[in-house]
C-alpha cells in the first residue's frame, strides 16, 4: 500500500479511493459540522452511497489525470485530506483543496499534505501555476496558504452561493519557480 510519512508524528497521506467509502464516511460524521463550516463536503458525502460515489468521482479525474485525492491518517485513523479538485496538465495549472476534523486541528497536517502534493504536481507533473480558492471567512485554510509561500491574487466578491449566503471567494497562488525557491519550506 502506498503512504507518505508527514513527519515524525506518524501522520501519512494515502490515495483515498473508493474501496475506502465506510472509512470515509465515519470520517465525515465525526466532522461534518466543523469541516462544513466552509466546505461542502459535508453536505455533499452524507451516507455509503455518496461516499463511494464522490471517491469514485476523484478515481475517475485521476485516471484522466485531472484530479487527486488524497486522506491524511493519524494513528490510523483518517482525520482530513487534501486533493487536486482540478488539475489541467496540458495547461500547467491545477487547484489544491483541503479539509480535516476537529481532533486534527492545529497540528500542520494540511500543510505538511499540500506540501507534497504540490511538490509532486510542480516537480514530476510539470505544473506551473497551483492555486488555492478559500472562504475570505476561513482564517485557517488562509493561514495555510501563506504557510506554503503562496501569493493573493484577489478577491471573487460574492461568487459563491454556499448554505443560503453570496460568499467571497479569495484566490491564492504559487508558480513553479516560487515553490522551487521558497514555497517548499515555507514557515510552519
Amino acid at each position: 500500500m502506498f503512504a507518505t510519512s508527514l513527519g515524525d508524528d506518524g501522520a501519512e497521506l494515502r490515495p483515498l479511493e473508493p474501496w475506502r467509502a465506510e472509512e470515509f464516511l465515519a470520517h465525515m460524521d465525526r466532522g461534518r459540522e466543523f469541516v462544513g463550516q466552509h466546505v461542502a463536503l459535508g453536505d455533499i458525502v452524507t451516507d455509503l452511497e455518496s461516499a463511494r460515489r464522490f471517491l469514485q468521482t476523484y478515481a475517475d479525474k485521476a485516471a484522466a489525470d485531472a484530479g487527486r485525492i488524497y486522506g491524511i491518517w493519524t494513528d490510523g485513523k483518517l482525520v482530513g485530506g487534501v486533493l487536486f479538485r482540478t488539475m489541467d496538465v496540458a495547461q500547467g495549472t491545477a487547484e489544491v483543496g483541503c479539509w480535516l476534523e476537529p481532533s486534527a486541528v492545529g497540528r500542520g497536517l494540511v500543510t505538511r499534505a499540500a506540501r507534497v502534493i504540490i511538490d509532486w504536481a510542480v516537480e514530476e507533473r510539470g505544473v506551473h501555476r497551483v492555486e488555492w480558492h478559500v472562504s475570505a471567512a476561513n482564517e485557517a485554510s488562509i493561514a495555510v496558504a501563506r504557510r506554503l509561500g503562496m501569493t493573493k491574487d484577489g478577491v471573487l466578491r460574492e461568487s459563491f452561493l454556499y448554505r443560503g449566503k453570496r460568499q467571497d471567494i479569495e484566490v491564492w497562488s504559487v508558480l513553479a519557480p516560487e515553490w522551487r525557491t521558497g514555497g517548499r519550506r515555507g514557515a510552519l
